[in-house]
């Protein structure tokens, strides 16, 4: 047998499973690098969807309504629901209207938006009314009067317009809160209470 040869095959096992150890090393840890934990990205339990304009930030926006029938027809108001937060440190801003082509939205309260404070907009079921916290909060109410039918499983456009911040068009789900699932027989009525329908 060639002598050169018998030494390349020395030299070249050693480094063949030199190799097979740092592929399989490099394999092995990777099998969790880079994925992402489930839990990392859930979102929190929350009815509606969130938005932003600016230094305001929209969330947990939803409309509560109890569906009783397959559609909430036009004629009935629903409560629209939402926390305008401000990150500006030091500018005040506030919200002037809301506007949708399902209804006329109807605004009650200030509407103020402070610095480094929210504006709590309606009253999501299961939470105290006023918002406790430590951070400056203004209520307010938002009321729409449906022109249109709405319906479980969509999103509806809301244009929200604030004084500095400008304005942004968020599609907002309807959500039946707390609010009893109908009966599989159950009536087409509306109920007079407003919770919302998931």
């Amino acid at each position: 047998m060639n002598p050169l040869r018998r030494r390349t095959r020395a030299v070249g096992r050693p480094a063949a499973l030199a190799a097979f150890g740092l592929t399989a090393a490099v394999v092995l840890s990777g099998c969790s690098a880079g994925q992402v934990a489930q839990t990392a990205t859930q979102e929190p339990a929350i009815n509606g969807t969130s938005g932003r304009v600016g230094d305001i930030v929209l969330r947990n926006v939803h409309l509560q309504a109890t569906l009783t029938a397959d559609y909430i027809e036009p004629g009935r108001d629903v409560d629209l629901i939402f926390v305008a937060a401000n990150d500006s440190a030091d500018v005040d801003d506030k919200l002037l209207s809301i506007s949708s082509d399902v209804g006329k939205v109807t605004l009650t309260g200030d509407g103020a938006v402070p610095a480094n404070g929210v504006l709590v907009v309606g009253t999501p079921d299961g939470q105290p009314t006023p918002l406790e916290s430590v951070e400056a909060a203004d209520s307010a109410e938002a009321t729409v009067a449906l022109s249109k039918p709405i319906t479980n499983g969509l999103t509806y456009d809301f244009t929200f317009t604030f004084e500095k911040a400008g304005e942004t068009t968020v599609g907002v789900p309807i959500s039946a809160g707390e609010a009893p699932r109908r009966d599989a027989g159950g009536g087409g009525g509306e109920s007079q209470g407003s919770s919302g329908g998931h």
